[in-house]
């Protein structure tokens, strides 16, 4: 079960489809950042040992979906272009605590709420495109799964390096903020001009 507190409207999807190069972009963006997240994880603690195996099989598997999409770009005819940084995942890691216990144990969390928005922004496109795109529907249903179980990952991690106690505990704290920055950034993405980004 993902770990959302603001469901997504459907609203956002007719966003989302007034410019699919945009939104393939900007998602291939996303999964190179993903396997970076994971990436700069396994660099900073070393000695976590439990992190390791995991973290790399997750990066590793982001940079695989890095490829699907920018074979998709490809074969529309499109190509990977530089973009200005979404203002969702700096929001939330913003919140990050400073303590080295405390910054490793939000980082797992912070990470667990952006697969669980990809997850479920990943369904309502695969339900969007479905009659209007089939390739583009594929794709995302494809990636469903992943999605989920990165974030179990994720949860998983956060549960080994603290108590799930304590875990949970805070993961109510980072999902609220993650509500509110998603649905902010969801209401400024039906503004005229507004980029189209999947998690806007």
């Amino acid at each position: 079960m993902l770990q959302l507190r603001y469901d997504t409207p459907r609203e956002w999807c007719e966003v989302a489809r007034r410019d699919v190069g945009a939104l393939l972009v900007d998602h291939a963006h996303l999964e190179k950042k993903a396997a970076g997240t994971a990436v700069t994880l396994l660099f900073r603690y070393p000695a976590e040992h439990r992190l390791q195996g995991p973290l790399a099989e997750l990066a590793r598997e982001e940079l695989e979906h890095f490829g699907v999409v920018l074979a998709e770009l490809e074969r529309r005819g499109m190509t990977l272009r530089r973009q200005r940084a979404s203002a969702y995942a700096g929001r939330l890691h913003r919140a990050v605590r400073a303590g080295e216990r405390d910054r490793l144990l939000d980082t797992l969390l912070v990470a667990a709420l952006i697969e669980a928005r990809s997850c479920e922004r990943f369904a309502l496109l695969a339900d969007e495109f479905a009659e209007h795109d089939t390739a583009l529907a594929a794709l995302y249903r494809a990636l469903l799964a992943s999605e989920a179980r990165h974030h179990g990952i994720y949860l998983r991690l956060a549960d080994e390096v603290d108590s799930p106690q304590t875990a949970r505990a805070r993961l109510d704290v980072l999902a609220e903020r993650e509500a509110r920055v998603a649905r902010e950034l969801v209401e400024r993405a039906g503004r005229p001009g507004a980029p189209v980004r999947l998690h806007g």
